[in-house]
């Protein structure tokens, strides 16, 4: 299927999310792999694996041109090469999604849908944070937290953060679409972020930007 949409931000950020429908011959025929891709597309044992590396790369050439490429720092957080904009990645099952922008720090987080997140919910939520009783929201809430917080960590560089004790996603009722606050503390950081969240089919769709500051 490919890209099922690309959305405007503002005139400088786009989401695009992608169907991953393509078998492997057909990705490799959609994109131009530097060097650097070559040897980390080498690594992949896994046909899902390689998909959602290819895919990746076919989805930025929608959102930016053929030219663009993804390099990764010594944390694994991707950038664009030519230095034109910030970038986010997020893959699950089927779906790829990219947020950039020129001006502003990103992060995206995607997640199919399973209702066992349940049994491990202590592994990224803390005492702060409320979770419906209402079972019939309780999958759906517990998600955008998960992705709230992964959210927050991309946007962060990742480095040094500890996602149960160092971000909190504060109290929020769940609605089919929203905005929520999230902040992360620790340390080295003291910042605060405006997160949205939507469902698309069974994903949950969770992404914030900020404004970057030299």
């Amino acid at each position: 299927m490919g890209c099922i949409t690309k959305h405007f931000l503002n005139k400088d950020t786009i989401i695009g999310v992608w169907k991953i429908e393509e078998d492997l011959t057909t990705l490799l025929s959609m994109v131009e792999m530097s060097p650097e891709d070559l040897k980390r597309y080498s690594i992949f044992r896994s046909t899902s694996r390689k998909l959602e590396f290819l895919s990746v790369r076919a989805l930025l050439a929608e959102l930016l041109g053929k030219e663009a490429r993804i390099v990764y720092n010594k944390n694994n957080k991707p950038f664009i090469k030519s230095g034109s904009h910030f970038i986010s990645i997020t893959h699950s099952n089927k779906l790829t999604a990219i947020l950039i922008s020129r001006h502003e720090r990103v992060g995206i987080d995607l997640e199919y849908m399973r209702i066992n997140i349940n049994a491990f919910s202590s592994k990224f939520l803390n005492k702060k944070e409320k979770i419906t009783r209402r079972w019939a929201d309780r999958t759906y809430h517990l998600y955008i937290h998960w992705c709230a917080k992964e959210s927050i960590y991309k946007i962060c560089d990742k480095e040094g953060i500890n996602i149960v004790q160092d971000i909190t996603i504060e109290p929020f009722d769940v609605q089919p679409n929203g905005e929520i606050k999230g902040y992360v503390k620790n340390e080295r950081i003291n910042d605060q972020f405006t997160l949205y969240y939507s469902k698309y089919d069974n994903y949950t769709i969770v992404w914030t930007k900020k404004k970057h500051e030299d």
